[in-house]
């Protein structure tokens, strides 16, 4: 009989990184203010760079995507839970908000954008 708390035979150690095939969906959070609207999107990993924010109708879409910076060649990796890749998170709102002015931090991993209508 084998003891599990010792014998690591049965564990693989040639696991090459590779990126995540799932799609990845962020969590937001929608608010209404008086001014107009604010989006919370937990989008930590990302370069501001590389997202980009569209309005159109009622429909807000922002796009980017996350990289593992951290990958070298030849790493082996034991746990993978991070998913790094693409991403497209779409808001639609109860009423017209293209041509609202567009403000935008990212602070601590969260995206806020403050839509002001005029």
């Amino acid at each position: 009989m084998r003891n599990s708390d010792t014998d690591s035979s049965s564990i693989s150690t040639d696991r090459r990184v590779r990126p995540s095939g799932r799609l990845w969906n962020p969590s937001a959070d929608v608010f209404r203010s008086p001014e107009g609207w604010i989006v919370k999107l937990d989008i930590a990993g990302i370069r501001i760079d590389d997202l980009e924010i569209q309005l159109r109708d009622t429909l807000l879409s922002i796009r980017g995507c996350r990289r593992d910076t951290h990958y070298r060649e030849g790493f082996v990796y034991h746990q993978m839970e991070i998913t790094y890749s693409r991403f497209e998170k779409q808001i639609q709102f109860p009423s017209k908000i293209e041509g609202a002015s567009v403000a935008r931090d990212y602070s601590d991993g969260f995206l806020i954008i403050n839509l002001r209508s005029e």
